[in-house]
């Protein structure tokens, strides 16, 4: 079915009354929502992807005092960016973000685009950013598609089309531009995101408190937990690895930089090594990667816990070693030993977050 076939008899005006008056009274009291700052809504917009609320909140607090303006962002250095985005994940986005923002204060002077034409050139802005930033900041009716928004329009028109499929998410926002609010638009690409995150939730979905349960056809043909229709992913790749906070004679911590591209770029980690299945134990194989790798003599000692991370593609399984370096080293670009202290000021993903974590527990453990 084409989107028009799917909106034919549908009460758009009423719809989009009902929507709105409901987020108008029922809207959650957001920081990017205080007002409409186009660069604030980006910033809460990247952020929010694949990221819940609740731990956005802080993370953006923090950002926007410490890179308040498209200028702060610009001008930061990128250590810093990292580094406040630390916990956050998925660090493509903070990189490309910080990009864009530089576009857009070297070619827009500081301010961001009102067109989908040239907002959509910025890197990292998708046609759901594009949407969120258009609608919200500037009040230009553009869809804003993303799966909370594909859930719920699934639900209220019947739409039993793969949302996992490209082409399905095509339909969708061919059917917004037809009954978006032309007057509100901020506020309908918002109340339809609202209602997926409190009411029209992915299981157990609160039908009786929807503001446009009068509008939902999945609602009056019970088929409410049928929808929407996603195939599932394959399963993910299982990947051991052997990691150790390698301890100096005088205290210091050994650390590496990430290559500038790919998975997790640029972020600072403790040693660690893919693990083979040679006959060598995982101890003997970090060991073996320490020494041919930083060219340093070590001994890795007790293994101190274990730490699983998964990615949306895969999953490292990370066994935990504590070990002593017994070489002086001369720090570069990409390799340092550093105090406990000084550790703090570089940005580590959530894995080696909570290695370092371990074993300070253990430390503590030692020393009790």
């Amino acid at each position: 079915m084409n989107a028009t076939s799917y909106i034919e008899h549908f009460l758009i005006d009423q719809f989009q009354h009902d929507l709105i008056s409901w987020f108008e009274k029922e809207q959650r009291d957001l920081p990017w929502r205080k007002d409409q700052d186009p660069y604030k809504v980006w910033v809460s917009e990247i952020m929010l992807q694949q990221t819940r609320v609740d731990t956005v909140i802080p993370y953006f607090n923090n950002f926007i005092t410490q890179f308040p303006t498209i200028e702060a962002l610009a001008q930061a250095d990128e250590e810093k960016v990292l580094k406040a985005w630390e916990g956050l994940g998925y660090y493509s986005r903070v990189r490309n973000l910080q990009s864009a923002v530089k576009e857009v204060h070297a070619s827009y002077g500081g301010v961001v685009p009102n067109t989908p034409q040239e907002i959509s050139k910025l890197k990292g802005i998708g046609p759901y950013t594009t949407g969120s930033i258009l609608s919200i900041a500037y009040g230009v009716p553009e869809p804003a598609v993303d799966g909370n928004v594909m859930r719920v329009l699934s639900r209220i028109l019947s739409i039993w089309d793969d949302i996992a499929k490209p082409k399905t998410r095509k339909i969708f926002e061919e059917i917004i531009r037809v009954i978006i609010s032309k007057e509100n638009p901020s506020f309908f690409n918002q109340g339809l995101m609202e209602l997926g995150a409190i009411v029209c939730t992915p299981t157990s979905p609160s039908c009786l408190l929807c503001p446009v349960r009068d509008h939902c056809k999945a609602f009056m043909e019970g088929t409410q937990s049928e929808l929407p229709v996603k195939t599932k992913k394959n399963s993910t790749k299982e990947v051991p690895l052997a990691a150790g906070v390698f301890v100096t004679e005088d205290d210091k911590i050994l650390i590496h930089k990430r290559p500038d591209t790919g998975l997790l770029a640029k972020l600072w980690e403790f040693p660690n090594v893919e693990l083979t299945g040679t006959l060598q134990t995982p101890k003997k194989q970090l060991q073996q990667f320490v020494e041919e790798y930083y060219n340093a003599g070590n001994e890795v000692e007790e293994v101190i816990g274990t730490v699983q991370h998964v990615f949306s593609h895969l999953t490292w399984n990370i066994t935990v070693y504590v070990g002593k370096l017994n070489h002086k080293m001369e720090n570069s670009d990409r390799v340092k030993l550093v105090t406990y202290e000084e550790l703090d000021e570089y940005a580590f993903s959530v894995s080696h977050q909570r290695i370092w974590k371990q074993f300070l527990e253990t430390k503590r453990i030692q020393q009790s």
